[in-house]
């Protein structure tokens, strides 16, 4: 598949290029990308240009994973990423630190799931580490459907399982579960 663009009134949703590389490579410096994400760590500017190069052109090519950098409306800098991975209809995103508690990233999980959906996904699937409460206060406010706690589909970092918290979103708009989101405790 080409690569889409999608917008909101806040974000911008297009490809990750290497001219990103500086923006991918200070934001995963943050403790918190590092510690609920696998991005590498350390993560050096060669990691950034190999995520690029290797993962956001093949996928789109391969119509496997679609990724898709975060940025301010009006913006050209990324603020994070978001990608949809067609096999489980699965998202995963971050974001940058300065980005946080802008709504940025729940625009961009909307403009995802609703691009899905028009797709014809019947629904989407969302999972984070367990005890990643701000990434559940992204997918709850989005309106996915708290679904349990499990073995990650992702591995952690050493690619051993790891506990994850699960959701879903149908299309149809109708609740996946009536189980209770976790707390923030």
């Amino acid at each position: 598949m080409q690569p889409v663009t999608l917008e909101s009134a806040r974000v911008r949703l297009d490809v990750p290029t290497r001219a990103d590389t500086t923006a991918i490579t200070d934001a995963c410096q943050d403790p918190d990308v590092v510690r609920w994400t696998t991005v590498p760590t350390p993560y050096r500017e060669q990691d950034a240009r190999t995520f690029v190069d290797a993962l956001v052109g093949p996928g789109w090519a391969s119509d496997r994973e679609y990724t898709w950098a975060i940025r301010r409306a009006g913006s050209t800098w990324l603020e994070g990423v978001i990608s949809y991975r067609t096999a489980g209809r699965d998202l995963g995103f971050w974001l940058a630190p300065s980005a946080r508690g802008a709504g940025l990233m729940h625009d961009a999980v909307e403009l995802v799931v609703q691009w899905a959906f028009a797709g014809g996904a019947p629904d989407v699937y969302w999972e984070c580490y367990a005890g990643n409460t701000a990434s559940a206060a992204v997918a709850r406010a989005a309106g996915f459907s708290f679904t349990g706690t499990g073995t990650a589909r992702i591995p952690d970092r050493d690619g051993g399982p790891t506990t994850a918290w699960t959701g879903l979103r149908r299309s149809d708009g109708a609740p996946a579960s009536d189980l209770p989101w976790p707390s923030a405790s």
